[in-house]
Parts: structure tokens; sequence; C-alpha cells
């Protein structure tokens, strides 16, 4: 993970629920570009991340919430034309974290503007449903601004795991 991804986990632990970060048993992240297959990127990436740990049981729901926190990311917190360039500096990064019985995916990004659920009655709106999902599929999620020299903000979702499905240590 490297210096930069300690940084970035000291402020998001502080918006986290009660966890203790010392217990943290695993976790990963990777950077994604300013495109829209950065998507495609994110699910690989939880795929291959989650196959490791050997979550089978949350799978679905965190790739998912996994995809809908990047796209969010990439659609209102980039300008667009970052995205239609593809700017080289990564400026979105997901992260993985899990501790004995709960998987923390957080994404954080460049914005300071609060992530806001669109109306979640109109189902067939392909905008604003991102929250709702991730609201639905996720225990809990929240979001908080970065501390320090990080400019932007991480939203975070909590799944919790049935300890059946954690293997020992």
């Amino acid at each position: 993970m490297g210096t930069n991804g300690s940084t970035m986990l000291e402020p998001l632990r502080q918006g986290l629920p009660p966890l203790d970060p010392a217990a943290v048993s695993s976790a990963a992240s990777c950077a994604l570009p300013a495109r829209l297959e950065a998507v495609r990127e994110a699910r690989r990436f939880t795929r291959t991340t989650l196959g490791q740990w050997e979550v089978g049981e949350r799978f679905d729901d965190v790739c998912l919430v996994v995809s809908e926190l990047v796209t969010n990311a990439l659609r209102h917190a980039l300008p667009a034309s970052a995205v239609r360039a593809g700017e080289q500096d990564p400026p979105v990064r997901l992260h993985l974290m899990r501790w004995t019985t709960r998987l923390v995916c957080a994404v954080r990004d460049p914005s300071h503007d609060s992530p806001v659920a669109g109306d979640s009655e109109d189902f067939s709106a392909e905008s604003g449903r991102g929250l709702f999902l991730v609201e639905s599929f996720a225990d809990s999620w929240g979001w908080h601004p970065l501390a320090g020299t990080l400019s932007g903000k991480v939203v975070w979702a909590l799944f919790r795991l049935s300890p059946a499905q954690v293997r020992p240590e």
C-alpha cells in the first residue's frame, strides 16, 4: 500500500462506525483513472480481492455497491472534461478493508460536495438511484471530508459478515 495508502486510511477510519483500526485483517486499494471504464476496473479489483479473502457471502452486494460508489465519484465529483480527457493523475481511489466480521469499501474523490441521494421513488430514472442502491445493499454507509493535506471526501459502505463465512486467521 505504501505511505500514500496509510495516510489515506487515517481520516477514513475516523469517519467509520466504531471499528478498531488495529484489527484490520486485510486491506487493499487501487487508483482509478478518470474514465468510465474505471467502474469495470473497480469491479474486477473487487472480485479479485474478495476472492482472495474468501468473502463469498456478500460478494454480489459488495460488487454492486462498489460500482455505484465509483460511478457516483466519476459522474458527480469530477469535471466532465476530466472524465472525457482521461486525465493522468488518478483522482478516484477505491479502498477495501476487512475486519473479522465486517467489510468496508470506501471511495475517495476530489470533490467536497456531499453525496445526495436522488428521489428513490422514480425507479425508471438512471441518475440518483446510486445512493438508494448503496443504502439498500450495504448495512450502513456514510461520508466525510478528508483531513490534512488530502482534499476531497470519502464515501464508505459497511457490510456485516457472518462468522461462519470468515475463515480462521
